[in-house]
């Protein structure tokens, strides 16, 4: 697999995917804004723009296609989900990558400095070098923010539900959170195996979250937020409590002291295996969530770092 970093002239077209379902801004906008930009600095561009969420990753594999054949820029306009399912497509193609975010959180953007508005953004992919960024895979399933298993899953697909309803916004992400743990969750039995190691552990836990945003894990307060700059995960369990004690966690978190809490555990890892610990599980799926988008895999599971890095269009760092 390629790991030299891409060098596409100061001509190379650029191919942008829109998701139209992706945050508040008005898409029409948008759209008008990447292509006033490009236009007037003279570069060759392709707009597509998604609006059945569900042919997004056929739609994004097709864009990298045509890219890698000009030599081209992919360029990913959405929230993290829209970043992720783009991101699966241009690993390991060659091709350089830009992201210009209209999400609610957008962790992956501000953890790489990205501008927060679209002019701004479009008029960084002109001038910006592509530098390495790490990517997480379960089950070959790419992951640039964070990866879970158990209830983080259910407040996800819960907080969808509330912002379908209410609207995109963090006050609205916040109390669907704090409804969902209201209502109670189950627990889980998981072994896990850490980079090779064959003796493999026990863990009983409501959710497993793999992280791999450092801005992420230290607004939570995960002290090893600094290891992912040294080719790694962390991983984050929390052990069997009640729901007041999961609404403490919930505010500890928001605080930012999560990691010293009694009843969470953290480590760093390159490699770990999970499998549910029941007998004949093997090969069953299991709901996982990914950025924020869910899905059905297959046990066991194996989250790791990528061996190729993503090469992202982003400010020089300071």
């Amino acid at each position: 697999m390629p790991t030299d970093p891409p060098e596409p002239d100061s001509n190379a077209p650029i191919f942008v995917v829109l998701n139209v379902g992706s945050g508040s801004d008005d898409a029409n906008a948008t759209r008008a804004t990447i292509e006033r930009v490009l236009s007037e600095a003279g570069r060759k561009h392709e707009l597509t723009v998604v609006d059945e969420p569900a042919r997004l990753h056929d739609i994004a594999r097709n864009v990298v296609g045509r890219a890698r054949a000009r030599g081209g820029i992919v360029v990913a306009a959405g929230g993290d989900g829209t970043i992720n399912a783009v991101a699966q497509a241009v690993l390991g193609s060659g091709c350089a990558f830009g992201v210009l975010p209209q999400g609610t959180f957008n962790y992956f953007s501000r953890t790489h400095g990205l501008p927060a508005t679209t002019e701004e953004g479009t008029r960084l992919l002109l001038t910006a070098e592509a530098q390495p960024v790490q990517v997480g895979l379960v089950n070959d399933r790419v992951f640039l923010v964070n990866a879970s298993l158990g209830l983080y899953p259910k407040l996800l697909e819960d907080r969808e539900a509330y912002k379908q309803q209410y609207g995109r916004s963090r006050l609205v992400a916040l109390w669907s959170g704090v409804m969902t743990l209201l209502r109670g969750h189950r627990r889980l039995r998981l072994h896990l195996e850490q980079d090779g190691d064959l003796q493999a552990c026990e863990l009983r836990t409501s959710t497993l979250f793999i992280g791999n945003n450092r801005l992420q894990l230290e607004q939570i307060g995960i002290r090893e937020a600094p290891l992912l700059e040294q080719g790694r995960l962390a991983a984050i369990a929390l052990r069997p409590v009640g729901r007041l004690e999961m609404l403490w966690l919930l505010l500890r978190g928001a605080f930012g002291q999560l990691g010293d809490a009694d009843k969470v555990s953290s480590f760093p890892f390159a490699r770990i295996t999970v499998q549910p610990a029941l007998r004949g599980r093997a090969g069953r799926r299991i709901k996982v969530a990914t950025d924020g988008e869910i899905a059905w895999l297959a046990t066991p599971l194996v989250f790791r770092v990528a061996p190729q890095p993503l090469w992202l269009l982003k400010p020089e760092p300071q």
